[in-house]
């Protein structure tokens, strides 16, 4: 549960939009919420989102951890702080006049960020999040992309949920394959497989693996005695937009000829 201020906002986020107030009394010697985020993000990036802890954000910086408490109430808001932070997308963007390009840049950018800093999928997103102020220029940037479109506010703040989700998904994926490698499976393995995962049992499927795209990759001997073809994680992503954005395309020729 965050930790909210008397007009209800949570203090993260009057934190992150510069509304609190920086403590008066007390050693700050140069100590900021600032600094304190940063020296987390730098923790993060070379070590991983676990070994942040007030302790650590402290000594890197050469203060006690009590001296931070003075600025963030603990862990939770710290993550919290460090999510919005790294999640940046850059202030001036100029996006492309057709709105389905701009969609697609606007997701390239919301992409970039979660693989510059992909910890951050290890932080949960939720009604805080969307109220931090990177948060709210990357929302704003979706928007306008897809400003001159005849749908209604609800409606675009939609499209734009379901291509950050798309996006992040995807993002989380690729790090998970990426860190479990890639699965070789060679014609004889493929074989075994098709014991069990057999026509009869599974009809759609069973071909699809048979011919290996199951796997991302051909078997092993199909292009060349050893060889793979890795279809490409970024193929993937883009066909995945391009699903969404034809959709979309479709439910904008349906409000259009109903109007």
């Amino acid at each position: 549960m965050a930790e909210t201020t008397e007009t209800g906002l949570p203090r993260a986020v009057t934190v992150a939009w510069g509304m609190q107030e920086v403590p008066q009394r007390g050693p700050n010697r140069g100590l900021s919420h600032e600094r304190i985020v940063a020296a987390a993000i730098e923790i993060a990036d070379n070590e991983g989102l676990a070994a942040v802890t007030m302790q650590a954000v402290a000594t890197s910086l050469g203060f006690t951890t009590m001296s931070l408490y003075r600025y963030v109430s603990g862990k939770d808001e710290l993550l919290r702080l460090m999510q919005d932070a790294a999640l940046a997308v850059p202030e001036q963007v100029t996006l492309p006049g057709d709105w389905r390009e701009a969609l697609r840049v606007w997701a390239g950018l919301v992409r970039d960020a979660f693989h510059g800093h992909p910890w951050v999928l290890g932080i949960p997103r939720g009604q805080v999040s969307v109220l931090m102020p990177n948060s709210v220029r990357a929302a704003d940037l979706g928007l306008a992309a897809l400003h001159d479109l005849p749908l209604d506010d609800e409606e675009k703040v939609g499209v734009i949920l379901v291509v950050s989700q798309y996006v992040t998904s995807t993002v989380e994926l690729e790090l998970n394959l990426a860190d479990e490698g890639t699965v070789a499976v060679s014609r004889e393995g493929l074989d075994l497989l098709g014991g069990v995962v057999t026509p009869e049992r599974f009809p759609h499927l069973a071909p699809v693996l048979q011919a290996g795209h199951f796997l991302g990759s051909e078997p092993a001997g199909a292009a060349g005695e050893g060889a793979e073809t890795d279809y490409g994680l970024d193929a993937d992503y883009d066909y995945g937009l391009d699903l969404i954005v034809a959709g979309l395309e479709q439910r904008v020729r349906d409000v259009s000829a109903s109007d």
